[in-house]
Order: structure tokens, then C-alpha cells, then sequence
């Protein structure tokens, strides 16, 4: 996963293999209260990078749901989920590159109600991002109630999950329900800290720890379903 943001100076083309296109939303809209780059130049950007490897999705410009992102925009929840779905109606109908729609909220109930709004847009097994998940690393309950809420009215949809860490990874239940995830977090201390830069050997650390993690067994059982649907009702 790399940001729109973090290319934008760049003009020469990278060496890489398969990739996501981020769309710099969280950088843009926690900072400025909206997007920066507009629905046309990030069209533009997509179709520069995508010449480079495979880029098997660009994410959608949504627009977060957290409580302090919401004071920074001055709307509702309601009025962000309007805004994530037009972008992936503008951006979808006019790019090759498969546009991965994203689901946001900050109950489980506002990921269901999204759901809903996009519709018959998300086809049958889609591949959808999961969007203001990642401040939630150390509440791995939060995040598993987020992903139940939206697996039990659309089992098919395989999530991505933005930005979680070990931390959450470690919850077989949010293992299970993912079929994706990315972090930039492994790779914090080691540039801002140690002051290292990138270096690869801490990339095959982190990746080492993500396939050890993947190798345990993690299942979902249909009692832990049927408990939530119960928990929603009290």
C-alpha cells in the first residue's frame, strides 16, 4: 500500500511488484477538512502509476468517520458515506484500475447503514476496504464487532482492513473475517527512532511475524454470530 500523497513529488517509475494505490485521505483530510486533489488529478495519478508492477486496486477517496475527523469537516457521518460512494461512482466509471470501494462508520450499525447505500454496487464477493479501523489497534473487541456487524449482512464481500497492527492481527476473529490488511506502523520506529530509513531487513522481520500469525489457526464459529446478533438486540 502506498499513498497518492507520497508519490506526488515523485516523476521517476519504481520498481515494484503487486501493489495498492492509497488515496491519501486520511493525511488530506485530517490536515485540510477535505481532499486536496481532486477526483480528476487523482484519476490522472492512477492512471501514471499503474504502469508500474501490478497495481491490483486504488482505493477510493472516502472520507473517516472518527469523532475528530468529523469536527474537522463539520458533517455527519450520513454526509461522509454520501461522499465515500459518490467517489467510487466518479472514480469506478472512469478508471481501468479496479477502484476498491470502502465501507466507513464508527459504530458497527454505520457500516451496516453504508452498506445499504452502496447497494447493488458492491457485486457478489467484492474485495472492500474497511476504513477508520486504525485507531482502534488496541480495542481488538471493537474492531471484531466492526467486521461481525458487516460479515453477517454480506458474508461474501472479502474486507481489507486499513492500518492494523499486530495487535489487532493477533485476534484470530479479526483474522478470519479479513481477507486483507496493511500497516505503515512496523516501519515507524525504525525511520523516526533509530533513524535507519527504510531498511529491508525490518520489512522480512515484520512479514515474518505476519506469516507466523497467519500459520495459527483461526476460525469463526456460528455461536459467535448468533451471540452478536443477540448482543445488537440489548
Amino acid at each position: 500500500m502506498i499513498s497518492v500523497v507520497t508519490l506526488a513529488s515523485r516523476q521517476r517509475n519504481m520498481r515494484i511488484n503487486e501493489w495498492m494505490l492509497d488515496s491519501g485521505a486520511f493525511s488530506q483530510i485530517s490536515r485540510h477538512g477535505r481532499f486536496t486533489m481532486s477526483p480528476d488529478e487523482y484519476l490522472l495519478a492512477i492512471d501514471r502509476w499503474k504502469r508500474c508492477g501490478q497495481l491490483v486496486a486504488a482505493c477510493t477517496q472516502d472520507w473517516m468517520c472518527e469523532p475528530f475527523i468529523l469536527e474537522k469537516t463539520g458533517l455527519s457521518i450520513a454526509q461522509h458515506h454520501e461522499k465515500t460512494v459518490q467517489s467510487y461512482l466518479y472514480l469506478s466509471e472512469r478508471s481501468e484500475a479496479y477502484i476498491l470501494p470502502v465501507l466507513q462508520g464508527y459504530e458497527p450499525k454505520d457500516y451496516v447503514f453504508h452498506l445499504h447505500e452502496y447497494g447493488l454496487l458492491l457485486q457478489p464477493g467484492a474485495w472492500v476496504g474497511v476504513g477508520s479501523i486504525c485507531k482502534r489497534n488496541d480495542n481488538s473487541n471493537a474492531i471484531e464487532d466492526i467486521l461481525l456487524a458487516i460479515k453477517s449482512h454480506r458474508p461474501d464481500l472479502n474486507l481489507h482492513g486499513f492500518g492494523l497492527k499486530l495487535t489487532a492481527l493477533e485476534s484470530p476473529t479479526v483474522r478470519s473475517l479479513l481477507y486483507s490488511c496493511d500497516s505503515m506502523a512496523w516501519s515507524f520506529a525504525n525511520r523516526f527512532e533509530e533513524g535507519n530509513g527504510h531498511d529491508p531487513r525490518r520489512a522480512l522481520e515484520y512479514a515474518a511475524k505476519v506469516e507466523a500469525l497467519s500459520s495459527e489457526p483461526s476460525f469463526i464459529q456460528n455461536q459467535l454470530f448468533n451471540w452478536w446478533h443477540e448482543q445488537q438486540k440489548t
